[in-house]
């Protein structure tokens, strides 16, 4: 479930996702819920489900085939990837969007 600590939802999916991966709750070739099952399992919205497992795609942990549905790589098949320089880099962006967001909002209420 999703909890209500300031951290963005996709984010917090995300990671509970991606520490299954790499626990090996979710196998390499094991597929992930559907997106309605996500959605149901951490009571979120379906586009909050959609950015998390975009971003676990992103960072190269799944793989979508299409019609088939979203499978877990092999994380040996990953190319020298930083998973944690890219997430860190990522984190940063969508802070840097929040303030952004947030000035932007502070002037439309002036």
């Amino acid at each position: 479930m999703v909890k209500h600590t300031g951290r963005p939802g996709y984010l917090q999916i995300a990671d509970d996702l991606r520490e299954q991966i790499r626990g090996g709750s979710l196998a390499p070739g094991a597929p992930l819920p559907s997106t309605t099952q996500l959605a149901e399992q951490y009571d979120a919205s379906l586009s909050v489900v959609k950015m998390a497992v975009g971003l676990l795609r992103n960072e190269g942990l799944v793989i979508g085939q299409q019609g088939k549905g979203v499978y877990v790589r092999d994380l040996d098949s990953v190319p020298g990837v930083d998973l944690a320089a890219e997430v860190s880099e990522l984190r940063s962006a969508v802070r840097d969007l929040g303030e952004r967001l947030a000035r932007v909002e502070k002037k439309l209420r002036s």
